[in-house]
């Protein structure tokens, strides 16, 4: 089922794809906003008309091409190409210059070739394959048949695109590399010009989403029944120790989780990056494993901070995000022999952080970089005076990361969800569409008399 969407004044429509898997039959659709349409009346008993549904979001491009009237203009396309390029075989071309035959016999020749692609791809479309499931008779199983074997083909001379759904890999972004590429580029303007133009490009790059970190999403999710059981920060910082210090420690780590979630983001972020750093040297290929997902995370929710802050709770995100680069880049720049993120990190960590940052910064800077301090020298002073392993630890800091993911997940409006499938889909769309499955999120509510699944367009 395809589910069309409409958003925004300018009346343009965001296709939710995935969205389709999780609706079942009976699909209600929740209150009214002055930017929608009225939604149509119909008897709650009777079946919809997904057809009707499809309408409701206007004609679209890929609804006409799929359609009997684009197939028609398909094949008048084709047909009046190849006429065109045998009518050139054909006719008498004497007044015409050598050169002149031979660009016209390319274009004609590239336009054959486009066309057929075209066709090629219309035929591997989902919504052939789903026209072709559909039917039993021998002539369309045979086309089928072909059909399939067209795309191997094809896809294995990369001529059709391999991953059409998704690219499943995550952007990532971290701070500390930002300050020290820009401590890099400072001094040359073309350099700084050219960064300013093609800033996404600069610091994020892409990595794969690993099948340990699905699990360990799919794992710490599955057994929560709403939306407050995904906080295990709770469980995790409790202490029960007659220890000072240690219960000081585990207060640090506490109201890290209860101040704004950009702030909470940034923390954590810069406090993952340290505590990486202190334990580059351990072996321990669960550790590593560990130290993998987490730094994932974290540089995956700063992406979303910085590029697409629209998909996290509403904040201060980015003016937190610049003081603290500011903060950093200063302390980098007053020490002119960090040349790299490892020395960076190794000079933080070593910070004496016996006054509060509050006290020095006041209110006017936002930054949360000595506060990031504190906190990885919080997990770290568990770790070493607490009689905690390196793995406890890492698996703590994982387990704050797919709690700080979910409930991200949970506070996204579904618009926004459906803006980034445009440009190949977000990890954080996965995990809310994992949890509606699970049915933990305030966006779908299932009825389980009826069987019946509502979206709430909130």
């Amino acid at each position: 089922m395809k589910l069309w969407l409409r958003t925004g004044k300018t009346g343009k429509f965001a296709e939710v794809v995935s969205i389709g898997l999780l609706l079942l039959p009976n699909a209600r659709f929740g209150r009214k906003s002055p930017t929608r349409r009225r939604p149509m009346k119909r008897n709650p008993t009777k079946r919809p008309n997904y057809r009707n549904l499809e309408r409701m979001g206007g004609s679209t491009k890929a609804s006409l091409i799929h359609s009997r009237l684009g197939s028609i203009c398909r094949f008048v396309s084709l047909s009046c190409t190849i006429s065109t390029f045998i009518a050139f075989l054909i006719v008498d071309k004497t007044d015409h210059t050598k050169t002149d035959k031979i660009i016209t016999l390319l274009l004609l020749v590239g336009a054959i070739v486009l066309e057929i692609y075209a066709v090629i791809v219309l035929l591997s479309s989902d919504w052939t394959m789903l026209w072709l499931s559909k039917q039993k008779k021998p002539l369309v199983d045979l086309i089928s048949k072909a059909n399939s074997f067209f795309q191997s083909c094809f896809g294995l001379c990369f001529l059709l695109p391999r991953n059409k759904r998704w690219s499943n890999s995550m952007a990532q972004y971290n701070l500390m590399g930002h300050c020290i590429k820009l401590k890099l580029i400072k001094g040359s303007q073309t350099k700084k010009y050219n960064n300013k133009m093609l800033e996404k490009y600069w610091y994020k790059n892409l990595e794969p989403v690993p099948e340990g970190l699905k699990k360990r999403i799919f794992e710490q999710l599955k057994n929560a029944s709403s939306i407050s059981d995904i906080r295990v920060s709770k469980q995790l910082f409790a202490y029960t120790g007659d220890d000072d210090e240690a219960k000081k420690c585990i207060l640090n780590l506490a109201q890290s989780m209860e101040v704004d979630f950009d702030e909470t983001i940034l923390r954590w972020h810069i406090a993952t990056d340290l505590c990486h750093y202190n334990d580059l040297d351990n072996d321990s290929e669960t550790v590593k494993n560990l130290i993998c997902k987490s730094k994932l995370l974290s540089n995956y929710l700063v992406y979303l901070l910085v590029m697409c802050p629209y998909m996290l709770p509403s904040g201060i995100g980015q003016i937190r995000f610049q003081d603290t680069c500011a903060e950093a880049i200063e302390f980098i720049e007053d020490r002119e022999y960090i040349s790299d993120e490892n020395k960076a990190c190794e000079v933080l960590f070593k910070v004496n952080m016996e006054i509060p940052p509050s006290q020095i910064k006041g209110d006017r800077s936002k930054s949360v970089l000595f506060d990031a301090c504190i906190l990885a020298q919080s997990l770290q002073f568990l770790e070493t005076q607490n009689n905690q392993s390196t793995e406890q630890k890492w698996e703590r800091i994982s387990q704050v990361w797919v709690e700080m993911l979910s409930y991200a997940a949970s506070q996204c409006r579904w618009n926004y969800h459906a803006r980034q499938l445009r440009q190949g889909g977000e990890l954080l769309t996965h995990v809310w569409l994992l949890m509606a499955h699970l049915g933990i999120t305030e966006h779908f509510q299932i009825s389980q008399g009826h069987l019946r699944a509502k979206l709430l367009l909130t």
